[in-house]
């Protein structure tokens, strides 16, 4: 019993932590029309908020380039410089129009190891206000599992109210 209320209790107090950031956010890019300030800025604040998160970033469609993600801002190792629509997590999320949720990394086919310490994965494909694929924003943890739908439903909160 103790165990169900001590996660009851992380879950909402994760999610609290997302509330505060998203208008830590807001707060600090009200006003800025830049998109690369607007993603630094997101992936920095989210990359300094949470302990589980040990990459974190954008890919930028590339506008040269067709059906290919260039590495946008982020924090943490070096990430891969493009990745193809399609072609591990983040080119799934770019190719579906669909947030990826992955606990094990290893077990995704056609993942990509740009850090072998990476062990699980959220991607959130990021949207304008015209609903245009801008980027995906890729989060990764050196623990199994993660993520879950508190990490989901935050990070696509802050993204939609950031970018769209």
């Amino acid at each position: 019993m103790a165990e169900a209320f001590n996660d009851k209790t992380l879950t909402a107090d994760k999610a609290a932590r997302y509330a505060e950031v998203a208008d830590e956010i807001a707060s600090v890019l009200d006003g800025e029309p830049n998109l690369t300030a607007r993603m630094a800025t997101v992936a920095s604040m989210l990359a300094s908020s949470f302990d589980h998160y040990f990459w974190t970033g954008f890919y930028v469609v590339d506008p040269l380039k067709a059906r290919e993600l260039v590495v946008g801002p982020y924090q943490g190792t070096l990430g891969c410089l493009r990745i193809a629509y399609g072609r591990g997590v983040c080119g799934a999320a770019a190719q579906t129009g669909q947030t990826q949720l992955v606990e094990d990394v290893h077990a995704f086919p056609g993942h990509i190891a740009c850090d072998s310490r990476s062990a699980s994965e959220i991607v959130v494909p990021v949207f304008d206000a015209a609903g245009t694929l801008l980027a995906v924003f890729d989060v990764d943890s050196d623990k199994p599992a993660a993520f879950d739908i508190v990490d989901q439903q935050g990070i696509e909160t802050i993204l939609k109210a950031t970018f769209a």
